[in-house]
């Protein structure tokens, strides 16, 4: 991982973008990487997904419980694990995981090409630990590496979010080889502490003499949300207001608020210990949540 965003695998030329060629693509030439904050049966079973990954340079994908459920209303995408003699022994947890892990399971099986060529730098999938957990230290490490186990993919990353009582087991997971992806950042004072778990982790294994190569994290910063809460308030403001500025003049402290967590990040890394260190790790990268376009 270099400085500035870019590594060996989108310096190369082949991976540029070209003229006339798919704009999300255009994003591998400066570091950015792609992922799609969806995931549904048929989307893995009819081959779209791989189309998206070859065609549009999709990089990685990211699931949760409520994007599971909105692919399993009105649908029959599950009836094969819905009614089957194993069903009838499980609660509504236990149904939603045997679905979840196995959708994960096939979409990190399809990612696995971009995993292996971009030197484990994208091919991720997430699974998250249950949302009821994130104020509880112990039960969400115990999660963590229960989902860990049950997906058994080197590209999935498990989703804790960083609050005050994830963090430690953010860490502790991290420790222990878990890729995991932080979410629910809404502060540059949260992200820095993700920041240092992350490299805490990495100088722990390191002591013990373990293997660093194979530990990739997200920190996701969820600008989506600070949008929507910023545009609601720009148009309560501007509802009786004659001449005002248009609202897309106005909406950029999120946009800032992400630069501010890009530099914190520099900042965090620049230490010539910790550049040597993720050179040889997959690296914390940050990810901004954003809100659907159009």
């Amino acid at each position: 991982m270099k400085e500035n965003g870019y590594d060996d695998y989108h310096d190369d030329p082949k991976h540029r973008h070209r003229p006339g060629s798919e704009p999300l693509k255009g994003l591998l030439a400066y570091g950015q990487s792609p992922w799609m904050d969806y995931i549904r049966r048929d989307l893995l079973t009819s081959g779209q997904l791989k189309k998206y990954i070859e065609n549009d340079g999709l990089r990685g994908m990211t699931s949760n419980p409520a994007i599971f459920e909105k692919g399993h209303h009105g649908s029959n995408l599950y009836t094969d694990i819905l009614t089957s003699p194993d069903a009838k022994k499980l609660d509504a947890n236990g149904l939603f995981e045997k679905v979840a892990i196995r959708d994960v399971q096939d979409a990190c099986d399809i990612f696995k090409p971009v995993y292996a060529e971009t030197k484990r730098r994208d091919g991720y999938v997430s699974l998250e630990v249950s949302p009821f957990l994130g104020f509880d230290t112990k039960a969400s490490l115990a999660e963590a590496r229960r989902l860990w186990k049950a997906v058994d993919r080197p590209n999935v990353m498990i989703k804790i979010p960083g609050t005050p009582e994830g963090l430690p087991a953010i860490r502790q997971a991290l420790e222990e080889g878990i890729n995991i992806n932080i979410t629910l950042l809404f502060a540059q004072s949260a992200y820095e502490k993700v920041a240092e778990a992350f490299l805490s982790a990495l100088e722990a294994r390191a002591a013990k003499g373990l293997d660093i190569s194979q530990i990739a994290s997200v920190a996701s910063f969820f600008v989506s949300r600070i949008d929507t809460l910023i545009d609601s308030k720009i148009d309560e403001e501007l509802k009786d207001c004659d001449g005002c500025r248009p609202k897309s003049s106005v909406r950029k402290p999120p946009r800032q608020g992400g630069d501010c967590q890009c530099q914190a990040h520099l900042q965090e890394v620049s230490g010539t210990f910790w550049r040597a260190a993720l050179e040889g790790s997959g690296g914390q990268r940050r990810a901004d949540s954003t809100p659907p376009l159009g």
